[in-house]
């Protein structure tokens, strides 16, 4: 039976790394000397995914008693429930153990290539569903419930700049599904205050070599003589996860209800770029060699965001230069 949410002895201080042993090192300290978290419960679904280890740190620091959830079959700890979001009355179990007071659903498929599109449109969809569903039926209200959603659905926009007011154009099935996913949480947003976030590419420690920039690192930290990749020519706004998680953070403190983020750092780098600033760090050139197998013809060719509207509403941003998280990615 759940402790009563009155009962302090149900509350003890949480552990800055919750459910989790040592994590990614890192030297970007959370700023949140106000511990506007102190008392309060906030749920994390995906828990042991790379975003989730940032922002259970960054929770946790601002007082915060961090729950997350992770799939069944993988270990627990403190704090840490083995929920499959597909499955709609474990769901709601969970949420009426938990009762968070802040929520930050990360939990979902973020591989743009995942080959299973069906497992894609169910878990990004239907699972993010079976959550609001849960929350909005739950005794304890939460304050702010925050959706990760992704600057992929926008697809190849004509704009140099990207704005939350720019019309959504996705490009694959993983964007088609965060958009059909901020569709379906329009219907819940009557019920609960729902912040949409989306994010564009973010990187840092503990980011699987699935993704671009990992790949790229590893390949230098082994002091590989070679590399293949995709276009070269290909721009993203390249963000640290560490400032990813502090914007969500400041955006369950402000709780903008209804309201949808870009988080970015507002800077774009090309892939030659990133090669470059990687080479000056490692101390070496790498051959890159283009592999057609990697060009995929309906990539998004620039991703460039406006973080304006999210530093009205949380203040200034100061995203480190990517030459620092790479550098960070690198040596450490």
């Amino acid at each position: 039976m759940p402790a009563s949410r009155s009962d302090p002895q149900s509350d003890p201080k949480p552990d800055p790394k919750p459910g989790s042993g040592a994590g990614p090192g890192t030297d970007l300290q959370p700023d949140a000397d106000l511990r506007e978290g102190e008392g309060k419960r906030a749920l994390i679904t995906g828990l042991r995914g790379f975003t989730g280890y940032y922002v259970a740190r960054e929770l946790a620091a601002a007082g915060y008693r961090v729950f997350g959830t992770v799939m069944p079959g993988n270990d627990l700890g403190t704090d840490v429930l083995a929920v499959d979001l597909c499955d709609r009355a474990a769901v709601a179990a969970m949420v009426e153990q938990v009762q968070p007071d802040v929520v930050v659903h990360l939990a979902g498929i973020a591989f743009v290539a995942h080959s299973d599109a069906e497992q894609i449109y169910r878990v990004n969809v239907v699972g993010t569903r079976n959550l609001l569903e849960a929350l909005a039926g739950a005794r304890h209200k939460a304050a702010s419930v925050l959706l990760a959603s992704s600057a992929n659905i926008y697809g190849n926009a004509d704009v140099a700049v990207i704005d939350e007011n720019v019309a959504p154009a996705p490009a694959n099935d993983y964007a088609v599904s965060k958009l059909a996913m901020e569709y379906m949480a329009r219907l819940w947003m009557d019920k609960l205050p729902i912040i949409i976030a989306r994010p564009f590419n973010y990187t840092g420690q503990g980011q699987s070599d699935n993704f671009l920039l990992p790949k790229i690192v590893s390949h230098f930290r082994r002091r590989e003589r070679s590399i293949e990749l995709g276009n070269l020519a290909i721009a993203r706004d390249f963000s640290d996860v560490r400032m990813v998680a502090r914007s969500y953070r400041r955006l369950l403190a402000a709780a903008p209800r209804g309201e949808t983020f870009n988080i970015c750092s507002g800077r774009s780098n090309s892939l030659a770029d990133v090669i470059d600033l990687a080479s000056t760090i490692a101390g070496y050139r790498i051959e890159v060699q283009v592999n057609p197998a990697f060009v995929r013809a309906n990539d998004v060719l620039t991703l460039s965001g406006s973080n304006a509207k999210l530093a009205r509403v949380i203040g200034p941003l100061d995203p480190p230069p990517l030459a620092e998280t790479l550098r960070w990615m690198v040596q450490g």
